[in-house]
């Protein structure tokens, strides 16, 4: 409508592009070729940003668990890194920070973090001694790398005396602090009497 235009707040020349914090009316001042002027008034409505919230169920997880992501404060999520949407299950190898980013029914985003700790599965190594048993005869089984074990067949825990009457394969399976578990295999040959 004019051919000069100043804008208040700001002193704004022509076509400028703002910012504001806050929702904020300006008004323009149009000036036309005989020096006469005249005003209009434009509001630009700031909407506020989603304040996010991210979460993990579990947060720490064994190697080859998964856990579900999360998030509060938006009306979509997507997760990255992996581009997934919503509230996704993963499997991560190494302990991952996953970044969400939410919009809002205004189209206006904001972003928060969760971690998932992977925890290391327990090296474990299982041993008998004797691991050769005449029929009759008794071997102790032990493990290494775990806080707990539990021994098949027999569900037996800790180090426990066995004595099988057949040549048996006994399978244990150690957890660490972290509640990770792992398996190792002992074999006990049993030897017949003469």
């Amino acid at each position: 409508g004019g051919t000069s235009y100043t804008w208040q707040p700001g002193g704004l020349t022509g076509s400028p592009s703002v910012s504001p914090s806050t929702t904020t009316t300006y008004t323009v001042t149009a000036v036309n070729a005989n020096g006469c002027s005249n005003t209009a008034t434009q509001t630009i409505v700031v909407n506020p940003l989603p304040t996010v919230s991210a979460s993990a169920n579990p947060s720490a997880i064994c190697i080859g668990g998964s856990s579900v992501l999360s998030a509060t404060g938006g009306t979509s999520y997507t997760w990255q890194p992996g581009g997934l949407t919503g509230s996704p299950s993963v499997s991560p190898s190494t302990t991952t920070t996953y970044t969400v980013t939410a919009v809002n029914a205004n189209g206006c985003s904001n972003t928060a973090t969760q971690t998932i700790v992977v925890n290391p599965l327990p090296t474990v190594s299982a041993s008998a001694n004797p691991s050769a048993i005449c029929i009759g005869g008794s071997s102790v089984l032990s493990a290494t790398g775990g806080t707990s074990y539990t021994w098949h067949p027999g569900g037996l825990t800790g180090s426990p005396s066995v004595s099988p009457s057949t040549t048996t394969t006994y399978t244990v399976t150690a957890v660490n602090a972290n509640g990770c578990s792992n398996t190792a295999t002992q074999t006990i040959v049993v030897n017949p009497l003469p």
